[in-house]
């Protein structure tokens, strides 16, 4: 697995050392400035600005639709690193072809701190290795800031289905095979991936139908439009809670406290599991101080009981990391899905 349970569970990482005084950060970051080549007056123009960070709302994009998991727990983090910037981070969601679009659009955004994005494995690992035409490299393009959530995929049904465990949900696909409609948040999103990878794990198939974004996918699992998903937890644990979705398993490796009594589908099907992440990145080239202070508010967001308790009830885990283990993670995200998806045969559709 990807993510270290032990070391997430509770951040521990306070971000600059007690040595770095306020004064010695900004002597730091004029030096740097002064070094650029940068005319005085522009270098005056530009310490000032970074010194007022954040002087007006910042766009947060969520390369997901709203009701998805990523755009959930994005507005749940947002509201809280608002409070701490002194400035509003506004969401902004982007949905298409599994958080390319959104991605695309983070890009291409002017790297000066007030365009971010929610870097999610979907978009940041899974749709690259499925699209042929993606308009980013994951590793090149942006600046890694911090994750700031973990979660695993839960499988639901309608609860007017039949099954109440995984192993009766195995059966009971089985003996259906492709009438029965799994639904996705897009294709290369983490519910087409990891939904792909059960259905070669349980020996099964269903036919897959493409959503818009967790939200509309799990909607239309309520509504009796697709049998089944397997959809991160944050987009699926509210229905579930309100009765209108049933859910039998999950895919982090072993039962959890945050998901309480429901099993791990690692107990029907041996060595399955798979658990994504999001964090914040920004577009290349936003300044060095600019990512710090971001960081830093990030890491007491999510070492806040509130932000902990909030993401527990939607089935996620807050954790911290740095940039470089940030980019590390995701490299070998992409690693492992491009096995996934040639090992499965997934393709775009």
């Amino acid at each position: 697995m990807l993510i270290d349970q032990d070391r997430a569970t509770r951040p521990t990482d306070t971000g600059w050392p007690a040595s770095h005084t306020r004064r010695t950060v900004l002597a730091a970051l004029l030096l740097a400035i002064a070094a650029s080549g940068i005319p005085l007056m522009e270098q005056a123009a530009a310490a000032d600005a970074l010194k007022s960070y954040p002087n007006r709302p910042i766009r947060f994009i969520a390369p997901n639709a709203p009701g998805s998991s990523l755009d959930t727990l994005a507005r749940i983090f947002a509201v809280k690193m608002s409070e701490m910037l002194g400035q509003q981070m506004v969401i902004d969601n982007r949905a298409g072809a599994g958080g390319v679009l959104g991605m695309e659009l983070g890009k291409d955004a002017p790297p000066d701190g007030y365009t971010l994005i929610a870097g999610g494995t979907a978009g940041l690992a899974m749709a690259p290795v499925i699209h042929k035409k993606v308009r980013y490299d994951s590793l090149k393009d942006f600046e890694f800031i911090s994750t700031y959530a973990a979660q695993g995929n839960v499988l639901v049904v309608n609860p007017s289905q039949p099954p109440r465990t995984v192993k009766e949900f195995i059966d009971w696909a089985r003996a259906r095979g492709s009438e029965l409609n799994m639904a996705s948040a897009g294709v290369g999103s983490s519910s087409h991936l990891v939904g792909s990878q059960f259905m070669t794990a349980a020996n099964l198939q269903s036919t897959h139908v493409p959503y818009k974004g967790g939200g509309p996918a799990a909607a239309a699992v309520v509504a009796g439009e697709a049998h089944w998903t397997l959809i991160p937890g944050a987009a699926a644990m509210g229905l579930v809670k309100s009765g209108r979705l049933r859910a039998l398993g999950h895919t982090w490796p072993e039962r959890t406290r945050w998901l309480g009594d429901l099993p791990a589908i690692s107990e029907t099907l041996a060595g399955f599991e798979n658990v994504g992440q999001s964090g914040l990145i920004a577009p290349k080239g936003t300044p060095r101080p600019i990512l710090d202070k971001l960081r830093n508010t990030l890491i007491k967001v999510v070492n806040t009981p509130e932000i902990e308790a909030l993401f527990a009830d939607q089935g996620a885990l807050a954790v911290s990391s740095t940039p470089e283990e940030y980019r590390k993670s995701t490299e070998r995200y992409i690693v492992r899905y491009g096995e996934i998806v040639r090992a499965v045969g997934l393709k775009a559709e």
